[in-house]
């Protein structure tokens, strides 16, 4: 076996989509013969796998027809380009934190406890915004006293209003009284971006934002649009509730969102004659499953009457009675809550470069084979 036999066999191998073969390409060197065993590389320009593979077929083909033995074809190509890497969004950089309020069902109070929680945290120093996300029960303008406000414009954008110290805004501030969404999820996603780019927000220290019940396309928009710094679960101490409580800090885990913490609602009832607090609906039953997640409770809100009037005035209680036990809960959790944020702000700040989407534009997730 000499050098010559071996060039003439693989002057026969012609490189995939060409008619040019590889010892006319000047592919192969390093031939190197031992009796009739034969190794030599081939460079290619192709990072095709299934390039490599037919040019080893061939070339070991054509030398078995010429009496080769052991033969090793050393394929050298280049890496294969690596997809880019989805890399962090934020639809909204000049706002600092994003605080996801979050529950797995409706009616614990969750837009209660946004307001409440957006007020306590102006009230310790916070410049605060309130996202009204919750697009199908948007209920944070009568509970802020602003109704029958409608925001100003300016050119494309709105402006958000201002109560009690933060700003707001809604999609109730935006449709007329009593007129129902039946939107789709695209539409829903479409809005929630649209809440965050399109309106005029300051440089807020944290936007509080109201999400919808659930855990669907609201809330993944959201993560995908912006990095979430923390997530709070509401929840009542009833069974049900806890159950679907479960699934809104799943959701958490799975989109890698920072768990602030939980606030049970309606935990007790406080006697409006008396102030005397009687653990007649449940109490304290969230906290096994706070630890399932490896966070806290860091509020038990009880039953007060002042808590329901205020709401349905438009005279949130931390605001109008800060003195208040239920006032006090839920400053002491806007603490909690922000010493949270700053622990995950010196650990580097939230990302959801995890959550980006991968599939091509246009294309659905839940579409693609895998």
């Amino acid at each position: 076996m000499t050098k010559d036999i071996v060039n003439s066999a693989l002057s026969k191998v012609l490189y995939p989509g060409f008619t040019k073969d590889i010892v006319t390409f000047g592919f192969v060197n390093s031939i190197e013969i031992s009796g009739n065993d034969i190794s030599f590389n081939v460079e290619i320009t192709s990072s095709a796998p299934e390039v490599a593979q037919q040019i080893t077929d061939d070339a070991t083909k054509e030398l078995k027809a010429v009496g080769a033995g052991n033969i090793s074809v050393n394929i050298k190509a280049p890496k294969m380009p690596e997809a880019p890497k989805p890399k962090s969004k934020n639809i909204a950089p000049h706002i600092k934190n994003f605080l996801m309020v979050s529950s797995g069902k409706g009616g614990v109070g969750k837009s209660t406890t946004s307001v409440n929680i957006a007020i306590a945290l102006a009230a310790q120093g916070k410049k605060v915004g309130l996202l009204d996300a919750d697009i199908y029960g948007p209920n944070i303008p009568r509970m802020m006293g602003i109704a029958d406000i409608k925001p100003e414009v300016t050119g494309n954008k709105v402006l958000p209003i201002k109560a009690y110290g933060i700003e707001v805004m809604s999609m109730g501030s935006l449709m007329e009284p009593g007129q129902s969404l039946m939107w789709r999820g695209a539409m829903i996603m479409k809005a929630i971006e649209q809440f965050l780019r399109d309106i005029l927000w300051s440089d807020l220290d944290v936007l509080v934002i109201d999400m919808p019940p659930g855990t669907g396309d609201a809330q993944l928009t959201l993560a995908q649009s912006v990095p979430v710094t923390a997530g709070l679960t509401v929840t009542t101490p009833q069974g049900v509730s806890l159950d679907d409580s479960r699934r809104s800090l799943d959701m958490f885990k799975k989109l890698n969102i920072p768990i602030a913490g939980v606030i049970e609602n309606m935990s007790g009832f406080i006697a409006p004659d008396t102030g005397v607090e009687y653990d007649i609906f449940g109490k304290g039953t969230s906290e096994p499953m706070a630890k399932e997640f490896g966070t806290k409770v860091i509020a038990e809100i009880p039953i007060e009457q002042s808590i329901r009037t205020g709401g349905d005035e438009g005279k949130p209680i931390t605001f109008v009675n800060p003195t208040s036990e239920s006032a006090k809960r839920y400053m002491a959790a806007a603490e909690s809550i922000w010493a949270t944020i700053e622990a995950v702000n010196a650990q580097g700040g939230a990302s959801n470069e995890s959550v980006q989407p991968t599939t091509p534009p246009g294309v659905s997730a839940c579409s693609t084979k895998h």
